[in-house]
C-alpha cells in the first residue's frame, strides 16, 4: 500500500524518516533490483560516484537483476559511458550525454574550486592554460604527470598541482579507457571530452530538466538537498519556478521537500532487503541532510580519516561496514555491524554477501564472517 501523500497548501504532509528512506530507496532501484539496462540505470540515477574505479559496478549489482560487471566495461570501451569530474569536483561515470550537458551545468562549481589554488597559479594566464593544455590532451591522452611536466615547461614558478587542478577545472577532462574497466584499468590519461567523444559539449542549460530528474532519483527533496548533491548554490528560484508542477511536504523537522506527482512513495513498512553498497555510492552523497539513509548515531561511521569502507543497508539505513580481503583462492568478506543484529538480519546479509561474492570476485571460494575490523576510536 503506498503512502498517504494528500496534502494542502496550508498543511503539507508531513514525511516520516523512515517514508522517506522508502522512497528514496526505490528510486535508486535499492528496494527491488531492476531489470533496466546498466546504461539506462546510469542515466536514471544521474552518474555513478567514480573516485575509485570498482564502486560504479558495485553500485549497478546493488541495483540491476543479473548484472554483468563486463556490461558497464563494454559501455565505457565504447564511449558510450565516461569517467569525467562533474558533481562536488568529484570524478562520476556518466552517460556520453550526461557528460556533456551536466559538466557545462557545474562549471560555476569548478571556477569556484580553481579559486582555492589561485596562490599557486600567479602570474599564470587562465586562458592561456586552457589553450596549452586543450592542445596537448586532444594531440593525444596524457597520464597527469606528463600533463603537469609540459605545464610546468610554460609556468616554471607555478604550483605544480595547481596547474593539473587548473586544466581539470577549466576542461571537461575525461579519463580514457582502459581506466576504469572492469579487471583490466590502467593509468589516469586525459582528453577533453569532445575530443574523446567526437562531438561538442551542449551549452549551458537550464538546470530544470536535471532538478526533475534528481527528483525522480533521489525525492522527496529540499533546495538544500539537490544543491548539496550538484554542489551548486542559489537554485531556490528554479524550484520556485517547477513549483506549479510539483506536490510539497514537509519532513520531521518542517524543513520543504519537493516531490514529482507521479514518483513513488511507497508504505513506510515495506520491507527493504539488505544491500551492499561501496564506498562514496551516491545515496550516501545525495542530500544536504542524509539521515533519511544514516542514523544520525552511524553519522561519519563508514571510514576512519581518509580511508572509506562499503556500506551495508540493513532495513534501509546504514548499519554495517564491511570490506573483502583475498587469501590465495578465498574472497573473505567481513561484515562490521554497527548495531545489535537478530538471527534473520545476519542470515540475509550472510545470503546476499555470498551473491555478491559470486558475481564480483573471480574467487573459487567464498567466506562471509562478522567481525570488528573498524576502530572508532570511541
Amino acid at each position: 500500500m503506498a503512502a498517504k501523500t494528500h496534502r494542502t497548501a496550508a498543511h503539507p504532509t508531513v514525511l516520516s524518516t523512515r517514508a522517506l528512506n522508502r522512497a528514496t530507496l526505490d528510486r535508486q532501484l535499492l528496494l527491488r533490483r531492476s531489470a533496466m539496462s546498466a546504461k539506462d540505470a546510469v542515466a536514471h540515477l544521474l552518474g555513478l560516484q567514480a573516485q575509485n574505479t570498482k564502486p560504479p559496478y558495485f553500485q549497478l549489482y546493488a541495483r540491476l537483476t543479473d548484472f554483468d560487471p563486463e556490461e558497464l566495461s563494454a559501455l565505457m570501451e565504447s564511449r558510450e559511458v565516461v569517467r569525467i569530474v562533474t558533481l562536488r569536483s568529484t570524478l562520476h561515470t556518466h552517460t556520453a550525454d550526461d557528460a556533456l550537458t551536466l559538466r557545462p551545468l557545474v562549471q560555476a562549481a569548478r571556477e569556484r574550486e580553481l579559486k582555492t589554488f589561485r596562490r599557486g597559479l600567479e602570474g599564470v594566464d587562465l586562458d592561456r592554460l586552457a589553450a596549452v593544455a586543450e592542445e596537448l590532451v586532444v594531440e593525444r591522452p596524457r597520464p597527469v604527470k606528463e600533463l603537469r611536466e609540459e605545464l610546468l615547461a610554460h609556468w616554471p614558478d607555478a604550483d605544480p598541482l595547481a596547474l593539473t587542478v587548473a586544466a581539470r577545472c577549466l576542461l571537461p577532462l575525461v579519463q580514457v579507457t582502459p581506466r576504469g574497466m572492469w579487471g583490466r584499468s590502467g593509468q589516469v590519461a586525459l582528453t577533453t571530452v569532445e575530443h574523446w567523444l567526437g562531438r561538442p559539449a551542449e551549452p549551458v542549460p537550464a538546470p530544470d530538466a536535471t532538478v526533475l530528474r534528481y527528483l525522480g532519483a533521489f525525492g522527496p527533496a529540499s533546495v538544500m538537498d539537490f544543491q548539496a548533491w550538484a554542489g551548486l548554490t542559489r537554485t531556490k528560484e528554479v524550484f520556485e519556478r517547477l513549483r506549479p508542477r510539483l506536490l510539497t511536504f514537509r519532513d520531521e523537522r518542517g524543513v520543504e521537500l519537493f516531490d514529482l506527482p507521479d514518483a513513488p512513495r511507497p508504505d513506510p513498512g515495506t520491507p527493504a532487503p539488505p544491500r551492499f553498497l561501496p564506498d562514496f555510492d551516491n545515496l550516501l552523497l545525495g542530500h544536504a541532510d542524509r539521515t533519511r539513509v544514516i542514523p544520525a548515531v552511524n553519522k561519519g561511521r563508514n571510514g576512519v580519516g581518509n580511508q572509506a569502507y562499503g556500506s551495508v543497508l540493513i532495513d534501509g539505513f546504514f548499519d554495517a561496514v564491511w570490506r573483502v580481503e583475498r587469501d590465495g583462492g578465498t574472497a573473505i568478506l567481513t561484515v562490521q555491524p554497527l548495531r545489535n543484529l537478530v538471527r534473520d538480519e545476519r542470515a540475509e546479509i550472510t545470503e546476499e554477501a555470498a551473491r555478491m561474492l559470486t558475481a564480483m570476485t573471480d574467487a573459487t571460494d567464498h567466506d562471509v564472517r562478522f567481525g570488528t575490523f573498524l576502530d572508532y576510536g570511541d
